[in-house]
């Protein structure tokens, strides 16, 4: 399975936490070296994209 490689080029907000410390974040995200897009999603504490 290819790598998915991503770069936070700027965090807009949390929008909130869970009890686990996983945080909904609205994030301007470049994936795989394209043009950055907004995307709403819940991160791992370390931005980690797997729990």
């Amino acid at each position: 399975m290819a790598d998915i490689k991503f770069e936070i080029k700027k965090n807009i907000g949390t929008l909130s936490e869970s009890s686990k410390g996983w945080l909904k974040e609205l994030n301007l995200i470049s994936w795989n070296d394209r043009e950055p897009k907004y995307d709403l999603r819940d991160w791992a504490p370390d931005h980690c994209q797997d729990g």
